[in-house]
């Protein structure tokens, strides 16, 4: 169904929906993701090769909405000094678990993306790969709030589902080819129980709403990258397939800088 929801009933839904989702969210996705490599999307780009981030070594660097922290362990690996955020302690428990097997340890913090307790300038770079940003009510307010604790010049690199998505079904299939959705309404998809209270909240925004929230958070755009599927990629997740993503795109990646 579709109904507004505002910041705190999306917070409260989206702590609970991961909370229990974690277990088999990990299941499913773990392997694909890695315990320590840095995947941007389903379409499987790897910051190893697209080198969104830029340089990265003595980097102070936040992950927001970091699930497992697989992007944080990559990026310590690598010398940066990341520091990985989520509002789910049930994923943050499949952190530590993943920080014990690989030993590689990065900082976790349990916070929504638009309350960063962090101080001003806190960090040199910050990256999401699908995680916080669908799920808070203003993407306005995670912007502003992640340019306020980066420093003047530092990178922020976030992926999210394509929003010309949102106008076609949630299937990977033939049926997913249909348009049924208007691409211009903001309503948020919202999942309820019995009770009538919020499971689940997923909001949409276009491409210009991203890129006037940015600038008005004081982002600069430098790239906005869709990834085309790559050829012998047969994996579905979710939505992603292969007969989809030979159409259109499913994964845009912001590449901003703050000024």
């Amino acid at each position: 169904m579709k109904r507004t929801v505002d910041a705190a009933e999306s917070r409260m839904a989206s702590r609970a929906w991961w909370d229990a989702d974690a277990d088999d969210y990990q299941a499913e996705h773990g392997a694909f993701l890695g315990a320590a490599d840095f995947v941007w999307c389903p379409e499987g780009v790897r910051e190893a090769e697209a080198g969104l981030l830029g340089p990265v070594t003595g980097a102070r660097v936040l992950e927001v909405g970091c699930g497992s922290a697989s992007c944080s362990r990559w990026l310590a690996a690598r010398g940066a000094l990341p520091v990985a955020l989520d509002l789910s302690a049930g994923m943050l428990r499949h952190a530590r678990a993943a920080s014990d097997e690989t030993g590689v340890a990065v900082p976790l913090v349990q916070a929504s993306a638009d309350q960063l307790p962090f101080a001003d300038g806190s960090f040199d770079l910050a990256c999401s790969a699908f995680g916080a940003v669908p799920f808070v009510a203003d993407a306005g307010a995670v912007f502003r709030e992640v340019a306020r604790v980066l420093r003047p010049g530092g990178r922020w690199v976030f992926a999210v589902t394509h929003p010309m998505r949102w106008i076609f079904p949630d299937d990977p299939g033939p049926s997913g080819l249909t348009v049924v959705n208007s691409y211009f309404d903001r309503t948020p998809y919202v999942e309820v129980d019995e009770t009538g209270r919020a499971t689940y909240v997923e909001h949409h925004r276009t491409l210009g709403d991203y890129v006037r929230q940015l600038h008005g958070a004081g982002f600069a755009l430098l790239d906005l990258v869709e990834p085309e599927w790559p050829e012998g990629h047969d994996r579905e997740w979710g939505q992603w397939s292969p007969l989809r993503g030979r159409l259109f795109p499913g994964t845009a990646i912001f590449v901003c800088r703050r000024s």
